[in-house]
């Protein structure tokens, strides 16, 4: 029983705690609102029901930057008629809390309060904030919220944490020529010359950080589902035709959801809404969602086949969370890779059912790998992450949480089967439905439902950071098998995993898997009768060219997530596999990628990773091509840092790689050809640039002229626009800008995001260090909306990044201040920070943000800095890889 809380108590007892006090829980909100949106300020009132548990003196509630109004706090129990009075209201402010003070015992049951308040539309992109859009030539401000993870706090006082649901009524009084949307439809609408007062249907229950509002002027397109739910896509007046292709995507994979989960979309109708300025790439609230522009508009004569496929991938996403996130809610933040890893991985369900030609699966290797990347820094976290303070939410928003979350779901599904897998998650979405749910709960469905132990297995990849490197070597007769923790800095971990091992042997018909429990387990060749009937001699036992013609491959099509590393018998097998066109996309792939990794780790010698990639010259696949062309950016940069006399014949080698994909697709796009050959071509072309392939650099010039005379000439396509930026910003310098100021202008004239976004990731590749400093200082001005400015910092040059550092410290108080705490502040030091090579250089910028570390962005920059120290730890291997030298020569002047 808990002890009744005297007056005597103080407001300190509540500070500085990660969780609002349980002695009351709020059930309903009824809130208005009245935006100002010239003066950009807006007032508000809200009248919570609340449930009092305890007897108690206290109310404890999330409030920041609001103005509670005089006068205007009240409560009034069910069981007494006279309203209460707060006798002390006390903000506080480094822990956004209200703290409501009553001098009388708040008695158990049911009871209203109520507060007036006032607060502002600020521009930080979060609470309820302003967006500037152009109509008729004229800037005016639309007012949006963006209240996940911890800002419902900013617009109206609230219990502000995903486990304290409720039902929320809203009413907005805003100018009558405007369009106001929320979660819910309008029930009842009264003008009164130039205001209209609007009702919403009361709302199920949910989540604070899933309210949401947007009031302005928007044109929209409309469809509905085979259950008559209303979808509507609303944009900026005059480009409603660009909400069409997202429009059919969310109406069909609504269909495609109802029939996976096995539950109805439980809202009336769903508005999907595209805002100019948007931190995120979109948030799910409840029956309205919000998206960058990027994210959901598709103009099919400026948009990219990558933008296409972006705008299926983000709407598939953002639906999933009506169900998983929306209806059953994770319990704390602690959770949010659950929502988001799996939403991530659905996505990918819904778009594989609607564009199968895209093999979308084999381009979910992309965010494996970006899982497997970070979560191989010792300054990674498991996928669990303990929160103790709202400012710690932020940062967990990364690829541990949604990629590495969104492929160990993918390993789990594979390793039960689809079958048991969805007939889990629609009894888990029953069993849960309206209120929250832990990791632990959606095990015990699937473990219900399978008969295998999930708990225990899982537990292994949540609770824990990182993830195993198995070796694999053949001893006789038999397969050794051992696990140990990888880290990109080589150094040993000491993690220990259920790993889901499955082994294909020669053929995709020949298949085993099992679960490695262990550090080491060994596979007699007796074991592999039940897979087919091999031959003993397949390891290779016997003479050495049986053994190459025959070859093991283990994590079949990629599925597991760990890495692989094969002795030299076993990796002459699947190189001659590979050669012989034998393997899977998706296998190929997965050889690349885990031998790239363990190059990075200094596991493996670049001379042996640069000889596996010249097995790939005949590669056409997307995905596997497109991740050579990564791997050739960060190869040369080490290259030009440890054997800079090297530099050139690498890139020439790299060139002659990527050629056979290149004159198979050509500058022109094809009749009829695939989505996939369309986003290959823009990626090939883009690396030739970079690389430096003169007859690239001379007719991406050609065609991009053509394009400054006429923006819609056949020449330049949206799928090469890019390339083409790249290789005009290749030859730009501070004495001829030519190019550099025709992309400018390019930028200013174009009103889609798209194609902004496009041009403000190729400025930065610039080779002159002055050019890029004239391009960070553009990216800081009103000319560029501040969510976009991270994508200025992407792919800055090797030869600008000691300037880009030097901008970075001058600006830095500017830069703190204006992207404050988010996840777009952590883009300015991962990307300006992680490519450096030195220990100095670490030490320098260590000492630099010693005095300037907030909680918000210390992971990311101990991440970065072991990147920096990773980078020059695998600069002193290269250096000392005897047969470098000779293996680039030899393969830079091979003629394929």
């Amino acid at each position: 029983m808990a002890m009744e809380q005297g007056p005597q108590q103080s407001v300190e007892q509540f500070k500085g705690q990660a969780r609002l006090p349980k002695f009351a829980v709020p059930r309903r909100y009824d809130l208005s609102f009245k935006p100002d949106l010239s003066a950009c300020t807006f007032t508000g009132a809200v009248q919570i029901t609340v449930d009092v548990i305890d007897p108690t003196h206290f109310l404890v509630l999330n409030s920041a930057e609001l103005d509670v109004r005089d006068g205007s706090v009240s409560f009034k129990s069910h069981y007494f008629d006279k309203e209460l009075r707060p006798s002390e209201i006390v903000l506080v402010k480094e822990d956004e809390i209200l703290v409501l003070k009553f001098d009388e015992v708040l008695p158990i049951g049911t009871g209203v309060l109520a507060i007036g308040f006032e607060g502002t539309l600020t521009d930080r992109m979060k609470g309820f904030y302003r967006s500037v859009y152009e109509h008729n030539g004229e800037k005016k401000n639309m007012a949006v919220t963006q209240f996940e993870p911890a800002d419902a706090r900013r617009c109206f006082p609230c219990w502000d944490e995903p486990a304290c649901k409720a039902s929320f009524k809203i009413t907005l009084e805003v100018p009558s020529e405007l369009v106001a949307l929320s979660n819910m439809p309008v029930i009842d609408e009264k003008v009164d010359g130039s205001l209209k007062t609007l009702s919403f249907q009361e709302s199920p229950i949910m989540s604070t950080y899933l309210v949401a509002i947007v009031i302005g002027l928007f044109d929209y397109v409309e469809g509905s589902t085979t259950d008559g739910i209303k979808v509507r896509v609303y944009c900026q007046v005059g480009k409603s035709n660009q909400g069409k292709f997202a429009l059919d995507v969310a109406v069909k994979t609504l269909d495609l959801y109802k029939k996976y989960f096995n539950v109805p979309y439980p809202l009336p109708k769903l508005d999907m809404v595209a805002i100019p300025d948007f931190a995120a790439g979109a948030m799910e609230n409840y029956g309205l969602v919000t998206y960058r522009e990027t994210a959901l508009l598709y103009d099919k004569h400026h948009s990219a086949a990558a933008n296409k496929q972006r705008v299926a991938t983000v709407v598939a996403h953002e639906l999933a969370h009506q169900w998983f996130g929306n209806l059953v809610t994770m319990e704390w933040w602690t959770h949010l890779w659950l929502n988001e890893g799996f939403a991530t991985w659905v996505s990918y369900l819904s778009a594989d059912s609607l564009f199968p030609e895209w093999k979308i699966w084999t381009q979910f290797l992309d965010e494996t790998t970006a899982g497997l990347r970070l979560d191989a820094l010792a300054e990674s976290h498991p996928i669990e992450v303990d929160i103790n303070h709202a400012d710690e939410i932020d940062e967990i928003f990364d690829a541990i949480s949604y990629r590495k979350g969104a492929s160990v779901i993918r390993m789990l599904q594979s390793y039960l089967g689809a079958d048991v897998f969805q007939k889990s998650l629609a009894l888990y979405i029953k069993r849960f439905a309206w209120s929250n749910a832990k990791t632990e709960d959606l095990w015990a469905a699937l473990e219900e439902v399978s008969g295998e132990p999930v708990n225990l297995i899982m537990n292994s990849w949540t609770k824990q950071q990182g993830y195993p490197v198995v070796s694999v070597k053949v001893n006789g007769d038999s397969l050794e098998f051992e696990q140990s923790q990888f880290l990109s800095s080589g150094l040993p971990g000491d993690g220990q995993w259920m790993v889901p091992i499955t082994i294909c042997f020669g053929s995709y018909d020949a298949q085993k898997k099992f679960l490695l429990r262990t550090k080491t387990e060994k596979l007699d060749k007796l074991d592999f009768s039940d897979s087919s009937d091999i031959s003993p001699n397949l390891v290779g036992h016997g003479s050495q060219s049986k053994g190459i013609q025959s070859w093991i491959k283990v994590n079949v099509d990629q599925t597991g997530f760990y890495r692989v590393q094969y002795d030299d018998l076993l990796t002459a097998g699947l190189r001659y596999a590979i050669e012989a066109k034998q393997l899977s996309e998706t296998d190929r792939y997965g050889i690349l990628d885990d031998s790239f990794a363990l190059c990075m780790a200094c596991k493996q010698t670049m001379s042996s990773l640069i000889s596996l990639m010249s097995a790939y010259r005949e590669e056409l696949n997307y995905t596997v091509v497109s991740q050579m062309i990564s791997m050739s950016y960060k190869l040369t940069n080490m290259i030009a840092e440890a054997t800079p006399e090297l530099l050139n014949e690498t890139k020439l080698f790299l060139i002659n790689i990527l050629q056979f994909s290149a004159e198979n697709l050509g500058w022109d796009p094809k009749e009829g050809e695939s989505h996939l050959d369309a986003m290959l071509r823009g990626e090939i072309l883009t690396a030739l640039a970079e690389l430096g392939h003169e007859s690239t650099l001379h007719e991406a010039a050609r065609r991009f002229s053509a394009f400054l005379d006429d923006r819609n000439t056949p020449l330049l396509p949206p799928d090469i626009r890019g390339a083409a930026f790249i290789a005009v910003m290749q030859t730009v310098t501070a004495t001829n800008k030519s190019g550099y100021d025709s992309l400018l202008r390019v930028y200013k004239e174009t009103d889609l995001s798209q194609e902004k976004v496009r041009i403000l990731g190729c400025l930065t590749s610039c080779p002159d260090a002055a050019v890029v400093l004239d391009v960070l200082n553009f990216l800081l001005t009103p000319a560029v909306r501040s969510q976009d400015v991270v994508y200025g910092l992407g792919g800055i040059s090797r030869e600008g990044r000691e300037t880009a550092w030097i901008w970075l410290k001058e600006n830095w108080e500017f830069i703190s201040k204006t992207w404050g705490s988010g996840f777009l502040l952590t883009r300015f030091i991962s990307s300006i920070v992680s490519p450096f090579s030195s220990d100095e250089k670490a030490k320098e910028i260590e000492a630099f943000f010693r005095t300037r570390v907030e909680p918000s962005i210390s992971r990311t920059l101990k991440q970065s800095l072991e990147r920096v120290r990773n980078n020059a730890r695998w600069i002193n291997y290269i250096k000392n890889d005897n047969e470098l030298g000779e293996v680039v020569r030899e393969l830079a002047h091979r003629k394929y």
